[in-house]
């Protein structure tokens, strides 16, 4: 049985990797959760669909180049040492993301913003892809083979919790500022309140040891000297390597971001949730669900971490489209009543930054199961705004009764706990696949191609689909055909293997 350093030292572990981790997945998240006000301030107005097809692509740039940044830091990982390379990943990944929060819009610098922003992007997706490995090897390589499951699970919460703390924060200022002083500025908040959550994360990294068992073989002499051509030059191990992605973590990817990004995506850029709602939805849902990732976590100690995972694809694959259509039923209007004495419309005029008049006029439609449509369109100096087709831009926002509203909690929680089944095993069960010599670079490159690829681009596939067909639920196609492809190769083809003692790897 491997050797630990006590309980104590193992929990001081978990915080430490745990809190690094929270703070990056919070930094990448607030991007995808301001997605919608990101595509009106960095891209032009004149074709809003475009715009936030774009920004949605240029959040997946950053998921793109994970599997780089894994090759870049897994083998620093593997050649300097655990703790060194993901203080490192830390300071890149919150620098880029306080910037984001720095660079003026389109109708200031023009296309610089964009460029920018993309640029900043990658060396966010390069630094969380040298990120994930290194804590999750850390703990793995600080806990006893038993429980393994158990103390990786923890890591695993933190995206759920990064997510989380992006969802409070995010509301937090919108409540407290106006509409217009959030749409000008204050959306910028959350990416400069990150630099403080960097300098305390990276405070407590550094009160790090080096894992004890990277220690002692570095010691030995007997840390790769080539981890790159060990992982994928042997032949064996880029087998482990590709099995592990097209029969675990490709399906564990989808899974994740259509249970999380996608579901606040179709809640505000198909059904039109009112911001705030739509927040608070996926808030409580996260809530609810993250305790699951310790469950399965411990659970995959006693049963196995395949089984849990290949679940968790199969009800992922056979419930979207049932939770989706439940989902869509709760904002159509056709199947509603209006109250049309109560009807009314709203008129607000003000001036922006650039000297012109702003008028916006809003219908407003009260139907009797209180359900609220809010219907704005804007005018400048008197012309409305128009998309390229001449059409003007109408802004529409849905707040739905609270029956309706753990109804909706309800319908993301059963997609979060697919999230967990197919989430929390995966750290445990990519550990014991690879050898300590060349952990972190043979974990990372099927964990990052898999969350940051295949997952990482599902949100802009499904919304190319559903631009392209018309049909607001052709985007679910993606999600489902990836998870039925991983279940049949992890099932039939995927072995699992225990490894008792890590020293011995």
């Amino acid at each position: 049985m491997q050797k630990t350093h006590g309980t104590k030292n193992i929990w001081q572990v978990i915080f430490a990797s745990s809190a690094g981790t929270l703070i990056e997945w919070y930094d990448f998240y607030i991007f995808g959760s301001l997605s919608l006000i990101i595509s009106e301030k960095f891209f032009p107005a004149s074709n809003p669909t475009l715009a936030y097809i774009a920004t949605l692509a240029t959040f997946a740039v950053g998921f793109i180049v994970r599997p780089f940044g894994a090759i870049v830091f897994g083998r620093l990982g593997d050649v300097v040492g655990r703790k060194y390379t993901f203080l490192l990943t830390l300071l890149l990944m919150g620098g880029s993301t306080f910037a984001i929060g720095l660079i003026p819009g389109y109708e200031t610098i023009g296309v610089a913003a964009p460029i920018i922003v993309l640029l900043l992007r990658l060396v966010q997706g390069l630094a969380l892809g040298g990120e994930y490995g290194g804590a999750a090897t850390y703990v793995a390589e600080h806990s006893p083979s038993d429980q393994r499951g158990y103390f990786t699970s923890f890591i695993q919460t933190t995206a759920t919790l990064g997510l989380f703390l992006s969802l409070g924060v995010i509301p937090a200022t919108r409540t407290l500022l106006s509409a217009d002083q959030f749409a000008a500025w204050g959306w910028r908040i959350p990416f400069l309140l990150s630099v403080l959550l960097v300098i305390m994360s990276y405070y407590i990294r550094t009160q790090l040891e080096e894992s004890p068992l990277f220690a002692q073989m570095k010691a030995e002499g007997k840390t790769s000297k080539n981890p790159l051509k060990e992982s994928f030059g042997n032949k064996e191990n880029l087998r482990l390597v590709l099995l592990a992605l097209f029969g675990a973590t490709m399906g564990q990817g989808v899974v994740w971001y259509t249970g999380q990004f996608y579901a606040l995506s179709f809640l505000q850029a198909t059904m039109h949730v009112e911001f705030v709602q739509s927040n608070v939805i996926i808030a409580m849902a996260l809530l609810a669900a993250t305790p699951f990732f310790i469950y399965f976590g411990r659970l995959s100690d006693r049963i196995g971490r395949k089984k849990i995972m290949m679940m968790g694809m199969l009800l992922a694959a056979l419930g979207y489209y049932p939770i989706y259509r439940v989902m869509d039923y709760t904002v159509d209007v056709k199947q509603k009543e209006e109250l049309m004495d109560k009807f009314r419309i709203e008129s607000h005029t003000n001036q922006n930054d650039k000297g012109q008049l702003v008028e916006k006029t809003t219908r407003i439609h009260l139907y009797s199961d209180s359900t609220e449509v809010r219907e704005t369109i804007t005018a400048k100096d008197g012309v409305t705004v128009a998309d390229n087709t001449g059409k003007a831009v109408k802004d529409v926002q849905v707040k739905v009764n609270m029956r309706n509203v753990f109804l909706l909690v309800l319908m993301v929680f059963i997609q979060v706990l697919f999230v967990t089944m197919a989430y929390a095993p995966i750290a445990a069960f990519l550990v014991e696949l690879f050898p300590t010599r060349i952990r972190y670079t043979s974990m990372s490159l099927p964990y990052h191609l898999g969350n940051g690829v295949f997952g990482g681009l599902m949100p802009t596939i499904a919304a190319i689909m559903v631009a392209k067909t018309g049909n607001h639920f052709a985007g679910l196609i993606y999600p489902i055909a990836i998870s039925v492809i991983c279940l049949i190769v992890g099932t039939f083809f995927l072995k699992e293997r225990k490894v008792e003692d890590l020293i011995h790897d």
